[in-house]
């Protein structure tokens, strides 16, 4: 490899140690916002034989033609009126665009905010006004097609009347998932995504060169992103956009193609392919490797069987991308710190040791302190070292003076044959939402319970769902009162009830993955 060692905007040399399959090399590390190198992009992502297929998105794309299109829109960009230094917004669906405009944002050495294409207009709206960019970029014509892997659109710059320069060192700003509460703004320096492909490119099993990642995690979030799309380029790996996002298009891309293969995603994709009885036998799919929440002992079992391959878990945060893994299964539930990651417990809460607060903009002060930031996710710590997440914090209530941890129940509900995902709220008192695979799953939920969890454990309201109300990352909704509407528009069109009946969607083979 010729990684070059760049000097930094300071005129300072930062070195990090990067492990491509046993080779290592230094590279620089730049820092300020006004960086107009970008030399990682070259360096790092688009580095190697330009032969090499990158990505496939329904065709192979050459590394070669991904760089001449990076050429290409970072002259637009810059006659638009992008710098070093500037701000620019990514609101692109799923697709080639997407990809060639983050990177030719990056390769500016502007700070590029990645917006979601799904947000609603009024959400755009409120993320532009908190993020001030110079420029946004757009699909010329509105997409639609929840069930659609990528896109084939074309870009438009449009300059922001008020934008501002990036007002920090960050590269990256992202938004929080917004799972349990308003978003924030997050930012993560190029030191920060370097830091993190170094952890990926240390770990045993993950994606490497000569090898093929499906990623059905969202491009624009970190999983997707820096575990898929990033690491994809700097490690070699092919990175696979599935034509849809149902079972059938996910295993007609795993199909496509006799390289070893990793499927990166989300529990509930999981547990959907896992209801297909009758999958294809697909001796390439080495594994699939999951984060956002934790996976259920039953969709595990359904998931390793059914396709003879492995479930991977991996814990982490858009704060600071991966924290600990366990790629094979093999230590469930515990998962092993990533390699240069400072982790510890405090009063039953998990702690990450980072430089600085990756956070932009107004923030709870107590979120980080004296170097740790405190996640809000319970976990304990074993001697060996393994970290088991236990869930989120907030999940530990109190019934007529009895603890109850919310995440056990979910994690009961998960296991009960036919659920394929659940949320469990308290209030008033706990409730459950639950999406089902037929009326008999669902009829036989109360029942279940009560054989499987004391008195005061048991929600006292099961409503079912055809599908958990997801954030546009993935992860489950956990507001009570988004949680609550949803179940009221089912209701209204005769799709949901309240209790231990309901009247789902089957699950097909084509169903949605996301």
């Amino acid at each position: 490899m010729n990684l070059a060692a760049r000097r930094n905007c300071e005129g300072r040399r930062l070195d990090s140690a990067f492990r491509w399959v046993g080779i290592s090399v230094r590279i620089a590390v730049p820092k300020k916002a006004a960086c107009l190198e970008g030399a990682w992009i070259d360096d790092i992502l688009l580095e190697g034989d330009g032969s090499r297929t990158a990505l496939h998105l329904g065709r192979p794309v050459p590394l070669d033609e991904l760089r001449l299109l990076v050429d290409g829109e970072q002259e637009r960009l810059r006659a638009a009126g992008l710098v070093g230094g500037g701000t620019l917004a990514v609101r692109m669906p799923p697709s080639l665009a997407c990809v060639v405009t983050m990177l030719a944002g990056w390769r500016t050495g502007a700070q590029v905010a990645l917006l979601d294409h799904r947000l609603t207009t009024y959400e755009v709206g409120k993320a532009i006004a908190r993020l001030t960019p110079q420029l946004v970029a757009e699909p010329v014509e509105e997409v639609s097609g929840r069930l659609r892997g990528f896109f084939d659109v074309t870009t438009r710059i449009t300059p922001l009347h008020g934008g501002r320069p990036a007002g920090s060192a960050d590269a990256l700003l992202q938004l929080s998932s917004g799972s349990t509460g308003p978003s924030k703004v997050i930012g993560r320096t190029v030191g920060s995504l370097l830091a993190e492909l170094d952890r990926y490119a240390q770990l045993d099993g993950f994606p490497r060169r000569g090898e093929r990642t499906v990623v059905l995690a969202s491009v624009v979030h970190v999983l997707g992103l820096v575990g898929g799309l990033l690491h994809g380029l700097a490690s070699g790996a092919e990175v696979v956009l599935p034509g849809t996002q149902t079972v059938d298009g996910v295993l007609r891309a795993v199909a496509a193609g006799d390289a070893p293969t990793t499927l990166l995603g989300v529990p509930s994709q999981t547990a959907l392919l896992a209801a297909h009885r009758t999958p294809p036998r697909l001796p390439q799919l080495r594994r699939m490797i999951v984060g956002g929440e934790l996976v259920g002992a039953d969709v595990r079992e359904r998931f390793t069987r059914r396709y003879d391959a492995e479930l991977g878990v991996m814990y982490g945060m858009t704060e600071v991308g991966v924290i600990a893994t366990d790629l094979t299964g093999s230590t469930a539930p515990g998962l092993t710190p990533a390699p240069g990651m400072k982790v510890r417990v405090d009063e039953g809460q998990i702690l990450l040791g980072l430089p600085r607060t990756p956070y932009v903009g107004p923030a709870d002060p107590t979120r980080f302190v004296d170097g740790w930031l405190r996640t809000k996710d319970a976990g304990s710590l074993d001697a060996a070292g393994l970290l088991t997440v236990h869930g989120r914090l907030d999940a530990q209530v109190s019934v007529g003076g009895l603890k109850v941890d919310l995440a056990e129940v979910e994690e009961v509900l998960t296991s009960l044959p036919g659920v394929t995902g659940a949320v469990v709220v308290h209030g008033a008192g706990i409730e459950a939402f639950v999406s089902v695979t037929g009326q008999e799953a669902g009829d036989g939920l109360a029942a279940l319970l009560a054989a499987r969890l004391a008195p005061y454990k048991r929600p006292r309201a099961v409503h079912t769902l055809s599908e958990i109300p997801r954030t546009v990352t993935g992860k489950p909704v956990r507001n009570a009162d988004v949680l609550r509407a949803a179940v009221r528009a089912a209701a209204s069109a005769g799709g949901s009830e309240t209790g231990p009946g309901s009247d789902p969607a089957h699950l097909e083979p084509d169903s949605a993955l996301a």
